[in-house]
């Protein structure tokens, strides 16, 4: 650890430290943790459902956003992330909805397209044998 002895402000602590003293109780890869200070709680992943209920509460203004975030256990930036995450889905399925009969998606629509394609060359194809067939005839192997 840190063989300097500086010493750490007491309205940090509550009492003098080295940064010694401090290392010894600090998470690996963290030395700034003061004695006494609590451990960062391990990254919290919200279940789909979970999400969708901190956006609705913050939507419909139940809960500001740090007390989704203190109620849920993470950070207020995972809400932020949580509520602008869900605006642009909302966003783009709204967009994709057109008045009217349902739709396809994009893929059925573009799969449906490449089905009609083969379908009118293999009509062509077809149309282009018979006439080459009826232009040359048959030929003999004899």
């Amino acid at each position: 650890m840190h063989q300097n002895p500086e010493k750490i402000p007491s309205h940090l602590t509550g009492k003098l430290i080295t940064l010694q003293e401090a290392g010894e109780h600090a998470e690996p890869g963290n030395r700034t943790v003061a004695k006494g200070q609590a451990r960062q709680a391990a990254r919290k992943r919200l279940a789909p459902s979970e999400k969708y209920e901190v956006f609705v509460q913050v939507l419909t203004q139940q809960a500001t956003q740090r007390e989704a975030a203190e109620k849920h256990g993470v950070d207020r930036s995972t809400v932020v992330h949580i509520c602008r995450t869900a605006k642009l889905g909302a966003l783009d399925a709204l967009a994709a909805a057109v008045p009217g009969r349902p739709g396809m998606t994009a893929e059925a629509a573009e799969l449906a397209e490449a089905k009609a394609e083969l379908e009118r060359l293999r009509a062509t194809v077809t149309e282009q044998a018979v006439a080459l067939h009826l232009n040359l005839g048959k030929s003999r192997w004899d």
